[in-house]
């Protein structure tokens, strides 16, 4: 692929020579309430969630969306798998403009409230569809928020997945994980110095030590149900051997060989809300097209073989409610919201 004057080329964007990989996490902090303490209420049909399906900070957001049924009341813009130093772009749909936003780019969100926004233009976005602006970008509140205060919104059968009693241990928990292997594979990967490879990749695997050991006790993170613990781990899981084993030198081993992580990730994989979120070939193409620090040559891989995400479990000899006392799978992704079967071995129709 020809480099020069290639908008997705974003060599020293990611590595920095001799450094650390420190990431921003500095983020609008706006939540959207319904309790009146915020000045974004929550309310059905007036916000419209940004996303990639490339992105696994998204990826959560995709998935608890689905869990907890708010298509409806939450509508959705999905950003194509690559981006240049600018932002990302909707150039999956027609004209390359989101049909409700208005907008080719996401920055064009972010600058509607925020004229000389400084940061970087991310996923997943909340946006206000009447004046289009961006509410907030803050990952790590907007799920937490999908579960306690959209409850109006959720479908019959939604599970609770932040019950009051564990939260205290899944925020110990999801804080963790966010640092030590959400984030770690991002330290390994982006390390700008031999030691400071060694140091994240050190770090990355004894922590994931740590989850095989405790999937050898429940199905899921917090016991027999799933809980935000797990919407948070699983994307990082499911982009581990396809992307970070490779690109990011996360290489002690594949995560197919370690027995429970594995066999979790399956599991979850084909569970409704979490699979059918997943597009391998945009995951693919964003982390070998876009970072350029790393894959100079943007070539894309063939492989791995996503058909083994498919293969038999082993999850079911523990004790399991999945979806938690009177909860139920959700229904099947909206019919425009189903990803492309080319990209993906879990073929599941619409409605």
């Amino acid at each position: 692929m020809e480099m020069e004057n290639d908008p997705n080329d974003q060599t020293g964007s990611y590595v920095h020579a001799g450094e650390a990989f420190d990431r921003d996490m500095n983020y609008i902090p706006d939540r959207i309430t319904s309790d009146g303490s915020s000045p974004w209420p929550a309310e059905a049909g007036r916000y419209r969630l940004a996303v990639s399906r490339a992105c696994p900070w998204a990826n959560r957001t995709i998935i608890s969306r689905r869990l907890l049924g708010l298509e409806d009341a939450i509508s959705m813009a999905i950003a194509g798998p690559t981006h240049d130093k600018r932002s990302w772009t909707f150039d999956l749909d027609p004209g390359g403009k989101d049909p409700v936003l208005g907008i080719e780019r996401l920055q064009q969100a972010y600058f509607t409230r925020y004229p000389d926004y400084p940061r970087g233009i991310t996923v997943p976005a909340m946006v206000d569809i009447p004046t289009g602006g961006v509410v907030t970008n803050d990952f790590h509140r907007i799920t937490l928020d999908f579960a306690t205060q959209w409850t109006d919104f959720h479908r019959e059968g939604a599970p609770d997945l932040y019950p009051e009693a564990q939260r205290a241990e899944i925020d110990e928990l999801n804080h963790w994980v966010l640092h030590h292997v959400n984030n770690g594979v991002y330290k390994t990967g982006f390390a700008g110095s031999q030691e400071t490879y060694e140091k994240a990749y050190t770090d990355l695997w004894e922590s994931l030590d740590v989850l095989e050991d405790r999937l050898s006790r429940s199905r899921y993170l917090m016991g027999p149900s799933i809980t935000e613990a797990d919407v948070r781990l699983f994307p990082t899981l499911v982009r581990f051997d396809p992307v970070y084993h490779s690109h990011f030198k996360a290489n002690r081993q594949p995560l197919a060989s370690m027995p429970n992580l594995w066999n979790y990730t399956k599991d979850l994989f084909r569970t409704p809300g979490f699979g059918d979120t997943i597009d391998f070939q945009h995951i693919k193409e964003h982390y070998y097209v876009v970072q350029t620090d790393l894959n100079p040559t943007q070539i894309v891989p063939l492989g791995p073989d996503t058909s083994i995400f498919l293969e038999a479990h082993d999850r079911d000899r523990f004790d399991t409610d999945t979806w938690g006392p009177g909860g139920t799978a959700p229904l099947p992704p909206k019919a425009d919201e189903v990803v492309d079967p080319a990209h993906t071995p879990l073929h599941v129709t619409g409605r």
